[in-house]
């Protein structure tokens, strides 16, 4: 990819697309990781002499303005990051009002767009948003591995128009995940949790004989398990990948961790009443929700002594705090695993896990793009990395 070497910013209006997509509750940003991880790219540029244009999405809105995915609260706390004003410029990025507003910036200056995902052709990569959104910038940077995986017009459509290059997140983003695919050094363990099979099958399939162990926890679990005939009573599992999870169990059987016992639950409630069963023998009515002290033990224990670490997916009802002890301690083991284990983590909970811990320093790299880094590591090609090159 090109870096930010090969690009002369100086007097220049720079395009830039972060990724601002931060957890917001209450109109109170949860988790600040992704602006603070775009810090070290907006000061490069700064420092070059560039005024910078910043776009970003938040959330899932469909295709017009919606005041509950503004990005004006972010703007605040860039601002406060950043040390410098950013002027928040509330028009569709792609108006002419909009081309106006950034045509005033002065070298030094930043600007941050409202949700580019209020602009209908954004997720078509629509070629007539493309040229607006180009008039906005003398050259354009991607900064947003969370949206590489994207073709928008925002992400790989600019890329097209105007001299461009890779961002420093994006370029470390990539380099470190190339490592857990190319000649990782073993012992390699990986844990992969969440809720669904489905959701990261390619992954798990591209890993396994990459890796020496592979823990599976989270709601996924309860496939395998009952795969292989275990009893999981209310567990949300999927049927339709059952003969998927017998196969991998079969060619990977040295190889596949499944927890032991788990922490069941008489309803998916914070307040439900719990008993620790063995995890084949979940009774009727109930559902597990968090890994056992057995599991967790065990688990702690499969990482002792790896070389290489990757780990995404909580590995329980992460939301309740009841059922967080499982992810709790999985993020208190990776971070302690010392300065010869290569670790990374990503996926919203598994970094919310490891900041929350205290020890998210502890780690080699805190990935920013959960669909991202899982469609880099199943061995896809990213449209936004492709147009960086």
């Amino acid at each position: 990819m090109q870096n930010l070497e090969s690009l002369d910013v100086s007097g220049k209006r720079v395009l830039v697309r972060v990724d601002y997509n931060v957890p917001m509750q209450g109109g109170v940003i949860q988790d600040d990781t992704r602006i603070t991880a775009s810090l070290p790219t907006l000061n490069k540029l700064l420092q070059g002499g560039a005024s910078l244009v910043l776009m970003s999405h938040l959330g899932r809105p469909k295709g017009g303005p919606d005041p509950k995915y503004s990005l004006k609260l972010v703007a605040d706390a860039l601002s406060t990051a950043l040390g410098r004003p950013v002027q928040f410029i509330a028009s569709l990025p792609g108006s002419d009002e909009t081309l106006a507003a950034v045509q005033q910036l002065q070298p030094g200056e930043v600007a941050l767009l409202e949700n580019v995902r209020f602009e209908a052709g954004e997720e078509k990569n629509d070629p007539a948003l493309t040229a607006k959104l180009a008039r906005l910038g003398d050259a354009f940077v991607l900064d947003a591995f969370g949206s590489a995986h994207r073709a928008h017009a925002s992400v790989s459509g600019v890329a097209s128009q105007l001299p461009h290059a890779a961002g420093t997140l994006l370029q470390t983003e990539v380099d470190a995940l190339d490592k857990l695919i190319n000649n990782p050094v073993h012992p390699y363990v990986v844990i992969i949790g969440g809720a669904k099979v489905s959701d990261k099958l390619l992954v798990i399939e591209n890993l396994l004989p990459r890796v020496d162990k592979l823990l599976i926890g989270g709601g996924m679990a309860y496939t395998f398990i009952k795969a292989r005939g275990g009893m999981i009573g209310e567990s949300i599992h999927e049927d339709d990948q059952l003969d998927l999870a017998r196969r991998l169990l079969g060619e990977y059987a040295g190889k596949i961790m499944l927890p032991t016992d788990v922490i069941a639950a008489d309803a998916f409630s914070e307040d439900a009443h719990t008993q620790v069963v063995p995890s084949g023998e979940i009774p009727d009515g109930w559902q597990g929700l968090d890994a056992g002290p057995d599991t967790v033990r065990a688990y702690t224990a499969a990482l002792q002594g790896a070389k290489t670490v990757f780990w995404n997916g909580p590995l329980g009802v992460f939301e309740f705090a009841k059922f967080a002890g499982g992810t709790n301690a999985v993020a208190e083991a990776v971070a302690h695993l010392g300065a010869g284990t290569y670790s990374v983590v990503g996926g919203g909970d598994s970094v919310s896990a490891i900041n929350r811990s205290g020890q998210s320093s502890k780690v080699s790299h805190v990935s920013t793009g959960g669909g991202a880094s899982l469609e880099l590591l199943e061995g896809k090609t990213l449209p936004g990395v492709e147009a960086m090159k």
